[in-house]
């Protein structure tokens, strides 16, 4: 590597390194907006931090240039697995190939953050790596742009990258003090840039002086005004761009980030949770969706979601961002219960077979969840539970929920009006058909409390005059849940869960009584299988089930079951039940359960064993194969440019457009790329006469290249000063009887050219010829200029 012709001391390397920190350590905070907490940016900065100033020490060891970069992503990797690799690196740093898969696990964790969290979202481990990993990459990208191909103004291209993003998720987007700290951070990384290089000019300047070299430069002191309005005027047109951009740039809605777009979370909205249970339960063989170790003879249901939301035409979930206080390890207790209703804590363990959801499948209401990974995290109003980077794939986890049992008399007397919190769960659209609110009315009509009512109801759906099929809602035409469908269900009587569920909690909201659906699992099947004493109880597709829950001021959110031949009937709903009748032993539905499929719980459709799914680790391949294809395509832009560049100067020289300026321009370009970099104010004879005394040139084996350097010097300064120099191709040197379409491989100018280059490079390390082909120097020499940069000193 030859040395840098322009050098900079140490110090001014430290204080670029030190300005591009703060530069990106602004530019981070954009993404403040979109995730909750500041760990996360004081994670980015420490890595950043970390990566661009083992940059500066890699740079004042004397490490060549070139290297610089593959050792900066060595340091992000070892930064990486300091912060992310735990128990599977070798002594912190060192990464192994179990840390490899573990990131891996993280990047997929992060994608399944982004879909499933609305902002701010929480910082979960998988998305501080991503953010972590992508820090250091846009830190390297900038060092590079800084201090290895010395153009700082570009520097505001990865900067912008953190500014742009919050544009495409929420309608504000970055936030104006980041843009004007942003602005000034980019502000001072010119204006040291400026001073650093006008220093090193100056003492380049000596250096000639010195050496008797002449060298033409500005004079030692610039007026500030002008360059710092230049500086000024570059950072408005960044500023204004990002901020139009920013302003302009569509956002995307929370909802989309909850993923409601996407297969994955395809069971969290709208009508889809009745439509795709339906559609479950119809299909003809069940599939395992979890089995459980309950003790004392426990079988609760099993809650996966909770809708309480009703638009007329589907029930849907109240979007509520995620709060990461709410962890799992402590569940409130459910909203309304007072002490003096018998409660008690039970423990369950639960091992996932084949469903996959980002929902835990839970008894309600629990109390606390242990053994999980991955985040998760509860519902201030449900209290389901949720991860934000994880599913329940291969989970196995231990819950203690509370068995909560109301008598019928505290329930009579738990009448009344609930809280002003509640009037949610009692709103309806104006449009409902009449047949609902006549129902209501005939059924609870002469009811003397909210419970009788609610147990009324109960009953009116559970009585012969109803019948269970997952078949005439299809056949009919009303498979869903919306008003129309409830009307059509009363018509018809007959439907399965999710009508009863929703046909229940529409009359009890017009009744006055509060009501959501929860959708989930029933008790499963007890098996002959017990570890440790405890029976094991499996569930699948089978019990797929919908049921309603109605609120009672004092008592809580209670589960009812008016499906038939469905589900256990809770004691203390069944009619004309008292206090004397809460030993009644429950009674569970002796009809065969229909025929049906796997979970549509299963909002990934990845289920164990099924067909047609790439497993984590083939999809984590593949795409780090497409990014490696990318990486390797930016990587050879600059040589597909170069490439292209030559072949367009042999061209000129074939059709002689100027054939000994296309021929000088590349021989010129050549000796850029290989570190050479002859002067652009130099003459053509200037340049070759210092050329000359290269390697490649010398000795008798030169006598060639000599000869052929001076034939392009010649044929240049022929066809630019000598007579008829305007006109195209004057002065050009073409064999004899030669006309313009002469082959391009007998042109004595293309003959002189590659014998001219190719002593150029004798000698040259084969480093330095890679570089050459892959970083050329002349692009980036060509460039400098738009951007401000006067031509470097001859070396």
């Amino acid at each position: 590597m030859r040395p840098d012709t322009l050098p900079l001391t140490r110090g001014q390397r430290l204080a670029l390194t030190a300005a591009s920190f703060l530069l990106l350590a602004v530019s981070t905070m954009a993404l403040g907006p979109l995730i909750s907490g500041s760990g996360w940016w004081w994670l980015c900065a420490f890595v950043a931090a970390g990566t661009l100033f083992g940059g500066a020490g890699l740079r004042a060891i004397r490490v060549p240039a070139s290297l610089v970069p593959v050792l900066e992503l060595v340091v992000l990797l070892l930064l990486l697995t300091l912060l992310f690799g735990g128990s599977t690196s070798f002594a912190l740093v060192v990464p192994t190939q179990d840390t490899f898969v573990h990131f891996g696990e993280l990047f997929d964790g992060a994608q399944r953050t982004i879909q499933q969290q609305s902002v701010p979202a929480i910082p979960v481990p998988a998305l501080n790596f991503v953010l972590a990993l992508g820090v250091g990459v846009l830190a390297i990208c900038m060092d590079v742009l800084v201090q290895t191909v010395r153009m700082p103004a570009l520097a505001a291209a990865p900067a912008l990258v953190p500014i742009l993003i919050p544009g495409f998720i929420i309608e504000s987007g970055a936030e104006v003090p980041t843009l004007v700290f942003s602005a000034a951070s980019y502000l001072l990384l010119l204006r040291i840039d400026v001073r650093a290089r006008r220093r090193a000019l100056l003492a380049a300047a000596e250096r000639n002086d010195e050496t008797g070299g002449t060298t033409v430069i500005p004079p030692a002191r610039v007026p500030i005004v002008s360059s710092l309005g230049a500086t000024l005027g570059l950072t408005a047109v960044g500023i204004l761009t990002a901020a139009v951009l920013t302003a302009s740039t569509p956002s995307i809605s929370s909802s989309l980030l909850l993923g409601s777009g996407a297969p994955s979370t395809s069971f969290a909205r709208g009508v889809s949770p009745f439509i795709d249970l339906g559609r479950d339960l119809r299909r003809p063989d069940p599939r395992p969706a979890f089995h459980y170790f309950a003790r004392d003879n426990d079988r609760p249901y099993f809650t996966v979601l909770t809708l309480d939301r009703f638009e007329g035409q589907a029930w849907g979930v109240t979007e509520r961002p995620v709060d990461a206080d709410n962890t799992v390890d402590a569940l409130p207790l459910p909203d309304g219960l007072d002490e003096d209703v018998a409660a008690t804590e039970h423990p369950i363990d639960i091992v996932v077979d084949e469903v996959r959801t980002t929902w835990l499948p839970l008894p309600y209401p629990t109390r606390q969840v242990e053994g999980l990974s991955g985040s998760w995290f509860w519902d201030a109003g449900s209290l389901t539970v949720r991860s934000v980077d994880a599913d329940t794939g291969g989970q196995r986890y231990r819950a203690t929920w509370l068995e909560v049992d109301p008598s019928p008399s505290q329930l009579r007397s738990a009448g009344g009006r609930a809280g002003e919190e509640f009037d949610a769960f009692l709103e309806l659209p104006d449009d409902a058909p009449p047949i609902i609110a006549e129902t209501a009315a005939a059924v609870a009509d002469g009811a003397a409390t909210q419970y009788d009512a609610a147990v009324a109801i109960q009953a009116f759906l559970r009585s012969a005059s109803f019948e269970y099929s997952t078949e005439a809602p299809v056949e009919s035409g009303y498979d869903g849940g919306g008003f129309d469908v409830i009307a059509r269900f009363l018509e018809e009587r007959s439907g399965y869960c999710v009508h009863f569920a929703s046909t229940m909690a529409v009359l009890a909201r017009e009744v006055g009584i509060p009501s959501r659906i929860s959708v989930g699992y029933t008790q499963g099947t007890s098996t002959q299988e017990r570890v440790g004493g405890v029976q094991r109880v499996e569930v699948d597709s089978h019990d797929l089930h919908a049921w309603p829950e109605l609120y009672f001021e004092g008592v809580g959110w209670v589960p009812f079951e008016p499906t038939p031949s469905r589900g256990t009937v809770p004691d203390y709903s069944r009619p004309g039940a008292g206090d004397a009748t809460a030993t009644t032993p429950p009674t569970t539905g002796t009809a065969s359960a229909p025929p049906s499929g796997r979970p549509e719980l299963d909002p990934d459709r990845n289920l164990a064993g099924g067909g047609g799914t790439a497993s984590p680790a083939d999809s984590w391949w593949f795409r780090g194969g497409v990014a490696l294809l990318l990486v390797a395509g930016l990587l050879l832009a600059p040589a597909a440019l170069r490439a292209g560049q030559r072949a367009s100067r042999r061209r000129r020289i074939a059709r002689g457009d100027r054939p000994a300026d296309a021929a000088w321009d590349e021989f010129v370009a050549t000796a850029r790329d290989l570190g050479l970099r002859p002067e652009t104010t130099s003459t053509p004879r200037a340049i070759a006469g210092r050329l000359v005394e290269r390697e490649g040139f010398a000795g008798e084996a030169g006598d060639e290249a000599r000869a052929a350097l001076t034939a392009l010097r010649d044929a240049v300064e022929r066809e630019r000063y000598g007579p008829g120099a305007a006109r195209s191709g004057a002065g050009a040197v073409r064999p004899a009887g030669a006309d313009g379409g002469a082959a391009e491989a007998s042109d004595p100018l293309v003959r002189a050219l590659a014998t001219a280059c190719a002593a150029l490079a004798e000698g040259e390390p084969l480093l330095v010829r890679w570089r050459a082909t892959l970083v050329p120097r002349s692009l980036i020499e060509r460039a400098r200029p738009t951007f401000g940069e006067r031509p470097p000193v001859d070396a």
